[in-house]
């Protein structure tokens, strides 16, 4: 049986929710929008909802959810790990909940990870079956013997994803080397040094180059 619809609060409070995206994307635009609309559904008019998108920027996340904090927020979404960083350190207190977020230890920096936070922040994880992925790789390109592993510098769920698949694929007797970019100047270069070393390229769960998909791909099909 469905659980019942929370009520609205007895004083006719007004609950101010903000989002922090860290860039457009078409997975982290959905992740919003349904964030958005379950709210909505459950509260109607008695919710404020704030979204905003640092357009990539760490550093704009900062300042996104820096304002959040300075005007009381009651919740913030945070969506993708540099968000969630960023809240995490701006607030200890107003409750936050992730979204495409792989590995919440890594993006907390939590140590031993036991599967919760112990803190204000709570959410939902995107990470992939890596030993499988590993698996894949080698089912596709069985005379692979080099992976490049392509990743934003800034995305610590990636660094994490980076060293699982290494030691999957090093099982393997595969050949690894990982090709960071900071930014989105610097991908075409990357992924150029890439396709020299490689047989194949394997992005991880990556947001950053998940929204630079055709730039990654004009290059590797040259």
């Amino acid at each position: 049986e469905a659980a019942p619809a929370a009520e609205s609060d007895a004083s006719g409070k007004t609950f101010k929710v903000g989002v922090c995206q860290l860039i457009q994307h078409d997975a982290l635009d959905a992740a919003t929008q349904g964030f958005v609309d379950a709210l909505k559904e459950e509260f109607g008019d008695n919710v404020e909802i704030d979204v905003q998108n640092a357009q990539g920027e760490s550093t704009t996340c900062a300042t996104i959810v820096t304002g959040f904090v300075s005007n009381g927020y009651d919740l913030i979404m945070a969506n993708a790990t540099p968000a969630l960083q960023a809240v995490s350190a701006a607030t200890a207190t107003i409750p936050v909940v992730g979204v495409s977020i792989s590995h919440y230890g890594t993006a907390l920096s939590i140590d031993p990870w036991t599967g919760k936070t112990g803190t204000n922040v709570t959410g939902v994880s995107d990470l992939a079956p890596l030993d499988q992925q590993a698996d894949q790789i080698v089912e596709i390109f069985p005379e692979a013997r080099k992976v490049a592993i392509l990743y934003c510098s800034s995305e610590a769920n990636s660094e994490y994803q980076a060293s699982v698949i290494e030691e999957e694929l090093h099982k393997k007797n595969i050949e690894t080397q990982r090709f960071t970019f900071s930014d989105t100047n610097d991908i075409a270069a990357v992924t150029g040094s890439a396709c020299d070393y490689a047989d194949v390229i394997y992005i991880p769960t990556d947001n950053t180059a998940a929204t630079y998909t055709e730039t990654i791909n004009n290059v590797a099909i040259v």
